[in-house]
């Protein structure tokens, strides 16, 4: 499994403390450096389910700089949204834990994580 992580971000320390207590086997992808193309985004947004809307951070600056807000969230504008966290990845929600059945989900939450731990065993 894979997880998208912010070093400075709490919520992705405490998934990788909760992933090393489990002994998990995880590759950490530090996306601000590691920039996620638009395809890779429209892949994780196929794995959990959702638009990409639903993984924007909206109060961040760049967020306030683009008037996301104000952006329509239907089909015709979901192109629009993946190529602003492409070109913005601190609007991307974080941590994201791919993990090795396919699926994927974002982990703010210690259940979420350990959800994500249970789709990888085999």
């Amino acid at each position: 499994m894979e997880i998208w992580i912010n070093p400075a971000c709490s919520k992705c320390r405490s998934a990788i403390s909760l992933l090393d207590a489990e002994g998990a086997d995880y590759t950490v992808r530090r996306y601000l450096e590691d920039v996620p193309s638009e395809d890779e985004i429209r892949d994780v947004l196929a794995r959990l389910g959702l638009e990409p809307w639903d993984i924007t951070r909206t109060q961040e600056a760049a967020a306030k700089d683009l008037a996301l807000k104000d952006w329509p969230r239907d089909d015709a504008s979901r192109q629009r949204w993946i190529k602003a966290l492409a070109e913005h990845p601190k609007l991307i929600q974080r941590p994201i834990i791919t993990a090795d059945d396919g699926t994927a989900l974002v982990a703010r939450t210690e259940e979420a994580v350990q959800d994500a731990l249970s789709r990888n065993k085999s």
